[in-house]
């Protein structure tokens, strides 16, 4: 009888036998590679496995390493279990929160009964790499639902029992780390011993966890102070605590409970209180003229400039819309990436000179006459349409460089008014698992994209890369330039999105490299109990990508 298997390595394009039972570490071994930054994790048959992930039967398999988003997850979600072991260790009452990313890190907060102290935080850097030299092995243990949650109730898990009562699986899954045990979803590293490079540093009340940067693994990302977004997050996170409701378990609970009409309303009543607020900001300022409202894809720019709108009107202030996209140069002299390709997400393919000449002539209290921007010849026209400012109009511009100085160098501060719209999903899976933004933004525009623009999920999937290249680029370096900063992400979105969502990432080819995201996704929205959007009023930013918006687009 052969006891071997056939394994087709996708990196080196080679195909050879190993014994079966074989996990990936030992198949990596057998290859040959030398990552100089992995093997963190890999990609089996086109889904994200363990490297103790074990081989009965014949495998494509491709080896990922610190520069491949997934893998860095994988890698970041090992140094967050050991974190948080040895908060536990330390503080057997305590409990510590991972939140959101923020300033190059992840954020952390720890409930101690207490203020954290410089001291504490050495303690914890101290502890964590004595688990680290002690190369201790991470095992992913599989057993019924009902033990999981008895074993979490006794350690005092409970975001995470409320998780697992809410879903109702038969099967579950924990991760042990000596006698700390835990749950991270996704997979994770062997053993502490191949965590080689972290930093834990004093953030706020809590903790700021750094892990190697993609595009450059052999070092730390520097920390870039997020003071306004770190505000916004915490603002929304204190909010949800108030109702009791911090994580899914949390959520899918209230539903069950028959709270799912609350749950609506009042996140609704909240965006549009602080868009209400913002409107009143710019009232305030007295001399605003130019209002610019960037973001990253589907943050839901487009309505929050609508509804921002219609409270400027109530305030007696009447926007004019003016599209930036009306101001780009010639086919010809747009900029070309690396690849050769025309750029047109880059800020010079705005004709910027001409730009700001007519938006100081409207400032001015001139009567212009804007272009119309023909993409299908690649040229800028006029078409006799004239715009003059009056005393009670402002102006509206929607991009994503809204927040960039250069965008409106010539036009004074004091003119302007910058406002940063994104998803920050604040919403936990449980207390040790945060729930990433760009996945958030990532399943709006999955469905924005099928439903509008006839592009399947697989295509949205992989051009997503390039697309959060250009905000890393574009976007979010000028973020801590706005005025106000507003929160897209709905408290249920994630539960509605999920009826669309998952027909479109089931119709993903499983043989595509596009696969194992849209298998990740979907996997992930199971977690998440189903709440119908038709109870959604028609004025709000989930329309956008569902439809059935009183807003034309």
């Amino acid at each position: 009888m052969n006891r071997n298997i056939k394994i087709h390595c996708v990196n080196n394009g080679k195909t050879f036998e190993v014994p079966i039972c074989s996990n990936l570490m030992d198949i990596y071994k057998a290859t040959g590679l030398n990552m100089e930054y992995g093997p963190i994790s890999a990609i089996v048959n086109n889904k994200e496995k363990s490297l103790v992930y074990e081989c009965y039967k014949d495998k494509l398999v491709r080896f990922l390493d610190l520069t491949n988003p997934s893998a860095l997850r994988t890698y970041t979600r090992t140094v967050l279990m050991i974190l948080c072991k040895v908060v536990s260790d330390i503080f057997p009452d305590g409990r510590i929160i991972i939140e959101n990313p923020v300033s190059k890190g992840i954020y952390c907060r720890l409930v101690i009964g207490r203020a954290i102290t410089e001291d504490d935080i050495a303690t914890i850097r101290t502890e964590m790499q004595k688990v680290i030299d002690a190369n201790i092995p991470i095992e992913r243990i599989e057993c019924t639902t009902e033990e999981a949650i008895k074993l979490f109730e006794e350690r005092g898990l409970m975001s995470k029992v409320k998780l697992l009562k809410s879903i109702k699986s038969v099967m579950s899954a924990y991760h042990k780390l000596g006698d700390y045990v835990d749950f991270y979803y996704g997979s994770l590293l062997p053993s502490t011993g191949m965590v080689n490079l972290y930093a834990i540093d004093s953030y706020y009340d809590g903790l700021l966890v750094r892990t190697p940067d993609p595009k450059n693994p052999s070092k730390l990302p520097n920390i870039i102070r997020q003071d306004k977004m770190f505000k916004l997050f915490k603002e929304h996170h204190e909010r949800q605590e108030i109702f009791n409701i911090s994580t899914i378990g949390d959520f899918n609970i209230a539903c069950e409970q028959g709270f799912t009409s609350q749950l609506i309303t009042v996140s609704e009543a909240i965006q549009e209180k602080k868009i209400s607020l913002i409107a009143d900001q710019i009232v305030a300022r007295g001399n605003v003229k130019v209002i610019l409202i960037a973001g990253p894809s589907s943050s839901g720019k487009t309505t929050f400039s609508k509804r921002l709108s219609v409270q400027l009107a109530v305030n007696g202030i009447i926007p004019i819309a003016i599209s930036l996209d009306d101001y780009f140069v010639n086919r010809e002299q747009t900029p070309k990436d690396e690849k050769g390709d025309y750029d047109f997400e880059s800020l010079y393919a705005l004709d910027l000179p001409f730009f700001n000449k007519q938006l100081q002539e409207l400032i001015d209290g001139k009567e212009i006459e804007i272009p119309t921007y023909n993409f299908e010849r690649g040229e800028r026209e006029f078409k006799g349409k004239k715009i003059k400012m009056n005393e009670n109009n402002i102006l509206v511009l929607e991009g994503i460089h809204g927040l960039n100085p250069e965008l409106t160098s010539q036009i004074p501060e004091e003119n302007k008014f910058r406002v940063y719209v994104s998803a920050l999903t604040s919403i936990l899976l449980d207390e040790h698992n945060y729930i990433p933004t760009t996945d958030n933004r990532l399943l709006r525009r999955i469905i924005r994209d099928t439903k509008y623009r006839g592009c399947p999920a697989q295509e949205t999937i992989r051009r997503w890369p390039s697309v959060r290249a250009g905000e890393d680029k574009w976007i979010f370096p000028y973020q801590e330039n706005a005025d106000a900063m507003f929160n897209s992400a709905l408290l249920f979105e994630l539960a509605v999105i999920r009826n669309q969502a998952i027909p479109a990432l089931i119709n993903v080819p499983e043989n595509t490299p596009e696969y194992a995201d849209a298998f990740r996704l979907f996997r992930f929205l199971l977690n998440i109990r189903s709440i119908e959007g038709k109870n959604l009023p028609p004025t709000s930013l989930l329309r956008e990508f569902l439809g059935g918006s009183s807003f034309n687009y």
